[in-house]
């Protein structure tokens, strides 16, 4: 008698191209739910934006800085069996931001709210009630767009018709400004609570109102630092999908995502490897996805034109700097904001003009972790929003100038001595995005964050145009920011099918 014929468990394979923050969680989730997840990455080192550059002693993180909803790590430890606290020290930073005004008088953001309202009290008496009513309506806008729609997929027309109502009841018609403008009359408080847009790519007099809700989640959680650098997060994520059984390739360009009909059947690599997937997540820049790693034919919905058309965000300068003396008087995180406020955002985001002027995010982490520079050091990056490679700046010619720039002004303004206390130094331009991370026309996150182009306007986490093809970072839904992308990966959950 024959013996009854077994059927082996064909395990389903997935493909993430790309480990920024959004691929890694992705790629955890997926492991979580049964796939062999093979995660490739251009680089020499994972982290996409997150990576880590180490030079002369010091260690600087080569982009996001800002932890600000720290469950959304826990939660991918934990889809592991661990706890993330084992592993990472994650450390609360105060003031959140000092924000400095180009007067030399500046404002420490902290979530405090009695600390808050003596702060707005010391620059307006009379704004202190309307800013109250900014932080009510800043949660309103939480409980809804992050609470209820920054892990839902946007799919279908009635998906997004569904929230139009109470879209139009927060007042998304808004621009973050306009609704801070709404609550607030000194024009200095204004810049301090509508700046936010910029750290994920929008000018804040264009950008929905959708992202006021930053001020609440930051209030909510607090703004937190791991000891190590971010870079330290991304090793955590590799250690996790290793664990699962996946695998983390480095040097791994992709040339091209390949198809079969309406369907992924994997990638191919730049040195012509071939891997078959059942599914494959692009990290990589939406735009870039679409215009360089899908074919032509299978494109319907994100066709050249189309993509030519968006609007995208600004790009930036990033000079990496380490100092043979400490600066004890700078924040772990500085807004320095310069003479201009409406005037400097229009020329970046709409005149795409590099102007004499700037406004300025200094990075110290050093002051939470002096582990990252040598004894008696301090670590630093600066970042100058500027305009994106349709300014048409030559960058191998300006960088140098700029940076001598921003080195004399940081010098006059919160770093006495800075010249002679340079230690090591290195650059990250428009360029770079452009060519080194694969961000279309340099923008440094993605697709604008302006309404038409926000949820159900962005490129899908499904696609449109191909059956097995995900998308999670900055350039799907909900954008950009660290909350932003490690949902993206949460929406996966929602539009995947199971592996088992």
């Amino acid at each position: 008698m024959l013996a009854p014929m077994v059927s082996e468990r064909v395990e389903r394979q997935a493909i993430v191209i790309g480990s920024g923050f959004g691929g890694l969680a992705a790629a955890v989730r997926l492991g979580a739910r049964g796939y062999r997840v093979t995660v490739l990455e251009k680089l020499d080192a994972p982290g996409g934006r997150a990576y880590v550059h180490r030079q002369d002693g010091f260690t600087f993180d080569a982009g996001p800085t800002v932890v600000t909803a720290p469950f959304l790590f826990e939660e991918l430890w934990s889809l592991c069996g661990k706890r993330m606290d084992d592993e990472i020290d994650m450390r609360p930073v105060t003031p959140f931001y000092r924000v400095r005004f180009d007067d030399g008088s500046h404002f420490d953001y902290t979530g405090d709210p009695a600390a808050m309202r003596r702060e707005v009290e010391r620059f307006s008496p009379g704004d202190v009630e309307g800013y109250e009513r900014f932080v009510r309506t800043s949660e309103a806008i939480f409980r809804v767009g992050f609470e209820q729609l920054a892990h839902v997929p946007f799919g279908s027309w009635s998906s997004m018709l569904r929230i139009v109502p109470e879209m139009i009841k927060l007042e998304s018609y808004r621009t973050v400004y306009g609704l801070v403008s709404k609550h607030v009359r000194d024009e200095r408080l204004r810049q301090v609570f509508s700046f936010h847009p910029l750290l994920v790519g929008g000018n804040p007099f264009s950008t929905t109102s959708i992202y006021s809700l930053i001020a609440f989640l930051e209030r909510k959680w607090g703004v937190h630092f791991p000891m190590g650098g971010t870079g330290a997060l991304v090793g955590g994520l590799v250690g996790l999908i290793e664990g699962q059984g996946g695998t983390v390739r480095c040097n791994a360009p992709v040339r091209r995502i390949t198809v079969a009909g309406r369907r992924v059947t994997g990638v191919e690599l730049e040195d012509g490897e071939r891997l078959a997937a059942d599914v494959v997540v692009s990290n990589a820049d939406a735009a870039w996805t679409y215009r360089n790693l899908v074919p032509p034919e299978a494109r319907r919905t994100w066709t050249d034109a189309r993509i030519d058309r968006a609007r995208y965000s600004m790009s930036l300068f990033v000079w990496y700097f380490g100092t043979k003396r400490k600066y004890e008087n700078v924040a772990h995180h500085t807004i320095l904001l310069g003479p201009r406020y409406r005037e400097l955002l229009a020329d970046i985001f709409e005149r795409k003009i590099l102007a004499e002027d700037f406004s300025l995010y200094l990075h110290r982490p050093t002051a939470t972790d002096p582990s990252l520079a040598p004894a008696g050091c301090d670590a630093f990056y600066v970042l100058s929003p500027v305009p994106h490679q349709q300014s048409g700046v030559d960058w191998s010619v300006q960088a140098e100038r700029y940076r001598k720039k921003i080195e004399a002004y940081l010098e006059r303004t919160v770093m006495p001595g800075l010249s002679g206390a340079l230690a090591t130094s290195r650059l990250l331009t428009p360029l770079d995005f452009e060519s080194r991370l694969n961000s279309f026309r340099g923008a440094a996150f993605s697709f604008e964050p302006v309404l038409t182009q926000s949820a159900f306007f962005r490129p899908h986490n499904r696609s449109e145009d191909l059956e097995g093809l995900y998308l999670v970072g900055a350039g799907t839904h909900p954008g950009a920011g660290m909350p932003g992308v490690l949902s993206s990966a949460r929406v996966l959950d929602s539009v995947v099918p199971d592996a088992r």
